[in-house]
């Protein structure tokens, strides 16, 4: 999975959750990003690189998301 659709997928689970979710393209240096979702965040890396499966698990720990709800 890419970082694009990582990011587009928390959003709509932040939208049917009713959850704020906002990417803070100012916050990260060179081409990460910083999501916020609700009142936590993680950092994006590039948004068309591939996200590795550890990576991707670290990141959904950090925003409070199952892989049930995420998937």
């Amino acid at each position: 999975m890419k970082g694009s659709e990582f990011v587009k997928k928390v959003k709509r689970l932040a939208e049917s959750k009713g959850v704020k979710c906002e990417l803070n393209k100012e916050r990260g240096k060179g081409s990460h990003q910083t999501l916020h979702y609700d009142d936590k965040w993680t950092t994006v890396r590039n948004l068309k690189d591939e996200l590795k499966t550890g990576t991707l698990n670290a990141m959904l720990k950090q925003l409070g998301i199952t892989k049930d709800e995420f998937l």
